[in-house]
């Protein structure tokens, strides 16, 4: 078999896919064999480079072609616990369809997910010594990884997710009990595996799953709550899916209560996060009710609880409890606040006072918004607030557009359409 393009394979090493799509636009072959007589595919799945094993796919590549040791490279991801590898293998493929394929894509993941990642890796490198061990991001589903390295093989440990996605893609209806423990096997709302079996759950949307869910919330284990809050709000959230009735009313009647109830602080702000969008005075009020809570994490959702009425105003009581925590002793409190009072319509010169009181702050996100506020508020003092944002990564801005608020500010001031304050 004749050797493949070395440039595509320094492509693939150097991790860039726009070079990657330019070779395979001119006809390089994407599956000629690269380093160790394996396809440029295989490589990149190795390094958990997604965009190049998207590029190296839509320009071909195979990621169901037959390897020397009979795997393939859907295969590979699958042992590397590549889930958004995983996902862009899968997307668009057609020999899915075949049964063979589909059962041994699920047997490999449940081996992997059975043993666990650790042990599966012992098992098949042989090796006795110890692993390396880091936490690595997924910056595709931001979502967290063990990652073991062991006798030269790494693997992520996704296989959990994996296996959950794999079965729901192929019409396995996982039962709810099962996919739970799974998610609760990995104790950490960050962790993949927390999210995949979530992920499945809330996209079934049917009362089966609701009720399931719904039981959770009197449970003594407070990650079972935790995931049955989050879960419930999943289902019942309208900007995630369509035709969320009759989920946001049963969502509405499970939370009220529990807000009342609830003692653990993860939990609760996850059920306050549930309530967020429902404009009720009953919401209000229970949102209002945590505003001095011991827990700086539940006090930054009681800003999203306020009721809004007509005009998207809200009452001068849940104003002046924002006003109170844009001065809390917790730097992500105040960023809620500000974050809250910087989109808000009314034009109060208190509202003004108090985020001018923010343009100090100690967190950089929580200065842009307030320049931002004032600057929409046509407030001169966004000029000088501006200046001491200092210098910014504009790619982790929640929204790039307002940092250049006062700029805007600036402009209407020259043309003379500065509205009065």
């Amino acid at each position: 078999m004749p050797a493949g393009d070395p440039r595509l394979v320094a492509a693939v090493r150097e991790r860039d896919p726009g070079a990657v799509k330019a070779l395979l636009a001119a006809g390089v072959d994407p599956d000629a064999p690269g380093e160790g007589g394996l396809p440029p595919l295989c490589a990149a799945v190795a390094s958990y480079d997604v965009p190049v094993v998207e590029a190296l796919v839509a320009g071909g590549a195979d990621p169901y072609r037959r390897l020397p040791d009979g795997s393939t490279p859907l295969l590979r991801a699958v042992d590397c616990g590549c889930v958004a590898g995983v996902d862009a293998l899968i997307d668009g493929t057609g020999p899915l369809t075949d049964p063979a394929v589909r059962t041994e894509l699920l047997d490999r993941a449940r081996q992997w997910h059975g043993t666990g990642t650790l042990a599966e890796l012992r098992r098949r490198t042989g090796d006795p010594g110890p692993a390396v061990r880091v936490r690595v991001r997924d910056e595709n589903f931001f979502t967290d990884y063990e990652q073991f390295t062991l006798g030269g093989v790494t693997a992520r440990e996704g296989h959990s997710e994996i296996l959950s996605a794999l079965e729901a893609r192929f019409g396995v209806r996982t039962p709810f009990d099962e996919l739970l423990g799974r998610a609760l096997a990995f104790p950490d709302p960050e962790h993949a595996n927390w999210w995949g079996p979530f992920f499945v759950l809330c996209r079934r949307r049917d009362d089966e799953t609701w009720e399931a869910a719904a039981a959770l919330r009197s449970h003594a284990d407070p990650l079972r709550r935790l995931f049955a809050a989050q879960l419930l709000m999943a289902i019942a959230d309208g900007s995630v899916f369509a035709e969320t009735l009759p989920y946001e009313q049963r969502a509405l009647e499970i939370f009220l209560p529990w807000a009342t109830e609830e003692e653990d602080p993860a939990v609760l702000r996850a059920v306050l996060n549930g309530l967020a969008d429902h404009d009720a005075p009953e919401v209000e009020a229970v949102g209002l009710s945590h505003l001095t809570h011991p827990v700086p994490d539940v006090r930054r959702m009681v800003p999203y609880t306020l009721r809004r009425s007509e005009g998207l105003l809200t009452t001068d009581e849940a104003l002046r409890a924002v006003f109170t925590l844009a001065r809390d002793a917790d730097s992500d409190v105040r960023a809620a606040a500000c974050a809250w009072l910087a989109e808000y319509p009314g034009r109060s010169p208190d509202i003004a006072d108090v985020l001018a009181g923010l343009l100090h702050d100690e967190d950089g996100t929580t200065r842009i918004r307030a320049v931002y506020g004032l600057a929409e508020r046509d407030d001169p003092r966004c000029v000088a607030g501006y200046d001491l944002i200092g210098s910014v990564d504009r790619e982790l801005l929640p929204d790039p557009w307002m940092l250049e608020a006062a700029g805007r500010y600036e402009c209407r001031l020259r043309d003379g359409s500065v509205q009065d304050r």
